[in-house]
């Protein structure tokens, strides 16, 4: 793994500084709007709008890097973003921040698809799954660290959203100085939502769902903590301990999924989840207590993405791979537009405790469903399972597909026909 690290270290470093700039301004956006009096509905539109434009990014950039390239494509749509980092500060209006949340959802799914291009482009087929790891443990850290940074100044003032917007613009300096000549790009063929639920019923409606999860979890953290009395410093180690869970249970939890059945790892980390966030929604925690409850909620939900990614390659043929991807990743931006909206409105009416309520639901009735399709078809053998790649749900289209292809069984995949054949029993 060092060797695949000192290999694509540039395009790494610029990815952790990105994520840098996109942590803060999540986490600084919720600390701001309740200092600016906004209400809690207002604060989930704000959230949601980001989804929005994420969404309409992913489907629109492909095809803005096939027109004009992807050092075009990268350098106007980092531009966009930290302009937009600034202009929070200067507009501190609920509307004006949705607008802008959507301009800067469009521009970051602009920016990932085009850096994992390359990043996928400079990685062989056997390097592939750690290069994946990497980046995805290089994402988690900057997150993390983006928590830390959140304390060094007045969330009040103005100096974070520049720092924000200048750790963005530093990180296109090592990718743009360290990347080969642009990759090919080609859009994906289209497939069928009708299909791919076929394919895997469990994939599209964990997918979904777990978008509305991760999207009110990351999205609404900080929103909860300021409704709670939380201080800068708590929210800031609150949310950071929701993104190490995530980070540190990654692993453990992919090990198990390459051994065993995987709709019963689904099913039973989502019902402990769910467990985890029902009794968080019952009761008054102490500071200490919380920061283990968002580490285990963390740790259990974000892991889910790649599980259930895993679970629907174990259905897919290689050709299928790129146009599922796409697929995936549509139906994930829906449930992420959704989720902070919901959980704004559930907030509005149970209070605080309306955040894990949600999440706890939400993760429960994913698990009965696993459940639940366990009775309708047969677990494909172990040998015949792919492997387990950790992922975050931010990841785009091009990585998604890149990591179904380095987790397919060397020997060959599960036909279409069988997992047709099976999926509408």
């Amino acid at each position: 793994m060092l060797r695949v690290f000192f290999g694509s270290w540039a395009l790494l470093l610029g990815m952790m500084l990105l994520m840098l700039g996109n942590g803060l301004q999540g986490t600084l956006l919720g600390i701001r709007g309740g200092i600016e009096g906004f209400a809690t509905w207002q604060m989930s539109v704000v959230m949601s709008a980001y989804f929005l434009g994420f969404l309409a990014g992913s489907q629109i950039a492909p095809r803005m890097i096939q027109r004009v390239g992807h050092v075009r494509v990268f350098a106007a749509l980092g531009s966009m973003i930290s302009a937009v980092l600034v202009l929070y500060a200067a507009a501190p209006d609920w509307i004006a921040w949705s607008a802008l949340r959507v301009v800067i959802g469009f521009s970051f799914a602009g920016v990932y698809v085009t850096a994992e291009s390359w990043l996928n482009n400079a990685a062989t087929n056997e390097t592939r799954g750690q290069t994946l790891s990497l980046y995805m443990i290089v994402q988690m850290v900057g997150i993390i660290t983006a928590q830390g940074v959140l304390n060094l100044a007045d969330p009040g003032g103005y100096v974070l959203f520049v720092v924000a917007s200048v750790l963005v613009s530093v990180s296109f300096t090592p990718i743009l100085l360290s990347v080969s000549p642009a990759p090919g790009f080609a859009t994906a063929k289209s497939m069928s939502f009708r299909k791919l639920f076929f394919i895997s019923p469990l994939g599209c409606v964990g997918i979904f769902i777990m978008g509305g999860v991760y999207s009110a979890l990351f999205g609404m953290a900080a929103v909860w903590g300021g409704l709670v009395g939380l201080s800068v410093l708590e929210i800031s180690i609150f949310v950071a301990a929701i993104y190490l869970g995530g980070l540190v249970l990654q692993y453990p939890i992919g090990w198990l999924s390459d051994a065993m059945d995987r709709r019963r790892l689904i099913a039973a980390v989502t019902l402990m989840c769910g467990v985890v966030a029902i009794l968080a929604s019952l009761v008054t925690m102490p500071f200490l207590v919380l920061i283990v409850v968002a580490f285990l909620i963390g740790g259990l939900a974000n892991p889910l993405y790649s599980l259930l990614l895993a679970h629907t390659n174990d259905f897919l043929q290689v050709e299928d791979m790129a146009a599922a991807s796409g697929g995936l990743l549509f139906i994930n931006g829906v449930g992420s537009i959704a989720g902070p909206l919901v959980i704004g409105w559930l907030m509005g009416v149970f209070g605080p405790a309306g955040f894990f309520l949600f999440i706890g639901l939400l993760n429960i009735t994913l698990g009965a469903y696993a459940a639940w399709r366990m009775t309708r078809r047969a677990a494909p053998d172990l040998a015949d399972q792919g492997a387990y790649t950790p992922l975050t749900p931010a990841a785009s289209a091009v990585t998604v597909e890149a990591a179904l292809e380095a987790a397919q069984p060397e020997h060959g995949d599960i036909a279409d026909a069988d997992a047709e054949g099976q999926g509408s029993r």
